[in-house]
């Protein structure tokens, strides 16, 4: 598998370069040269694949002969074992991501991601230190994929008072080879800095640097996973497949982008967005125009400058035109979202978190707007609504109860280092670390 940097200008790598540095030295992001189409047997044989034996099939395609079968597999198999049933409410299904470990989407990107990095550092005397920048579940996610993985030091940066209680809980509370870093700012200060960090020639021969957020082409891969998953559990897959993607950084969409590519018939996507609108206002402008971020009820999407947007670009060759004919877009505020939680539970008793609100109504506006009727319409619901009980207890009228795996962080103390939003502090820490 070669990749090449969307900027063309640092030297092609193959996946194991890609994986471990995570950000091209020219600052643009790794791509591979193919996603090949899948072959026919595994087309025929969809329906009869558990998930990591789909996975594995999907991964096999993408990354060619990079990493031997029995090895790929074993990675699959020790990151995987939790499901992603589809739900349905009304003319749509929440495919639940959340049934992993940290209770958000991003297990299935992270915990691939720690496995396979664990395989590439094998018998290598170098540790690896993962930077990540957080604006909410990445950081969760992230914490307990990488978690004593041997050879791997994971920082997290996440702003400070801009993530929920139980999402600060899930990576400031573990320890071990994890530390949490809390910059008084925005997200888009933390990714600065991880960004900053990457160019820094001087920092960069002093320790190696890597990245697990979704800038690492290895978080998009595994993410491809769960949209031929959703596929496969669809009762009639002959008609119009539409996929509404929570989008914040953009790599969730970038990997449905993949699956397509590898010939899952997706008609189209929707991303979904909150007050943060930047890639909403690029759909119906053609301008991109990066802006602070702002603080919304659903922060894991408080992004206003979306690192994947150039990767969404570079697959379609640049075109504005082949962007907007294949991804619509809507933007959401904090009232419709609450309205949102408020009208699926009464509608249909069911709880969604925030961010899987504003998908619910990008999908119901585009349903309206295109008057779509016999479609498989299917939301990505990206975390569960515990993590988010202080948004919802107010609209329901009471919290989801909190799932086992979650109660043990809670009643931990919390542990952080808190900084600046000022570069030059945190690479004198990292430096001294």
């Amino acid at each position: 598998m070669k990749l090449y940097s969307t900027k063309h200008v640092s030297p092609d790598v193959d996946l194991r370069e890609a994986v471990l540095k995570g950000l091209p030295p020219d600052n643009g992001l790794y791509m591979p040269y193919e996603i090949p189409k899948l072959a026919d047997s595994f087309w025929n044989n969809l329906d009869n694949y558990s998930f990591n034996e789909m996975a594995l099939e999907v991964a096999k395609n993408m990354i060619g002969n990079a990493i031997p079968s029995e090895d790929l597999k074993n990675i699959i198999d020790q990151a995987y074992h939790f499901d992603a049933p589809l739900h349905y409410c009304g003319n749509s299904a929440f495919l639940e991501l959340f049934q992993g470990p940290t209770l958000a989407f991003k297990d299935f990107g992270a915990r691939f991601m720690g496995q396979l990095m664990g395989y590439f550092l094998k018998n290598n005397n170098k540790e690896v230190d993962i930077l990540v920048a957080t604006s909410g579940d990445t950081g969760s996610a992230v914490a307990h994929g990488f978690l004593n993985v041997e050879g791997i030091n994971v920082t997290i940066l996440y702003p400070k008072g801009k993530v929920s209680d139980i999402q600060e809980k899930q990576f400031t509370t573990l320890g071990a080879n994890i530390t949490a870093i809390e910059i008084d700012g925005t997200f888009d200060d933390c990714q600065s800095i991880v960004k900053n960090a990457f160019l820094d020639q001087e920092l960069n021969e002093r320790r190696t640097l890597s990245s697990a957020n979704s800038i690492n082409i290895s978080r998009l891969i595994p993410q491809s996973f769960y949209y031929f998953y959703a596929y496969k559990q669809l009762a009639d897959k002959n008609k119009d497949l539409y996929f509404t993607v929570p989008s914040g950084n953009f790599g969730n969409l970038t990997a449905g982008l993949f699956a397509k590519k590898m010939g899952l018939p997706i008609t189209k996507m929707i991303a979904a967005t909150n007050n943060n609108d930047i890639f909403t206002h690029y759909i119906q402008t053609g301008e991109f125009k990066p802006k602070p971020s702002v603080q919304t009820i659903s922060n894991a999407m408080d992004v206003g400058n979306p690192s994947n947007f150039f990767r969404v670009l570079d697959f379609f060759g640049n075109n504005y035109n082949a962007v907007k004919e294949n991804i619509e877009a809507f933007s959401v505020n904090d009232e419709q979202t609450k309205q949102a939680i408020k009208q699926v539970f009464d509608d249909y008793k069911y709880v969604i978190c925030p961010h899987t609100a504003v998908g619910y109504l990008a999908m119901q506006s585009f349903v309206n707007q295109n008057k779509t009727e016999n479609t498989n319409n299917i939301i990505l619901s990206t975390a569960h609504p515990v993590k988010f009980g202080e948004v919802v207890e107010p609209i329901l009228g009471f919290t989801p109860e909190i799932p086992e795996r979650l109660k043990k962080a809670i009643g931990t103390n919390k542990q952080s280092i808190e900084m600046s939003n000022d570069y030059t502090t945190f690479k004198q820490w990292l430096m001294d670390k």
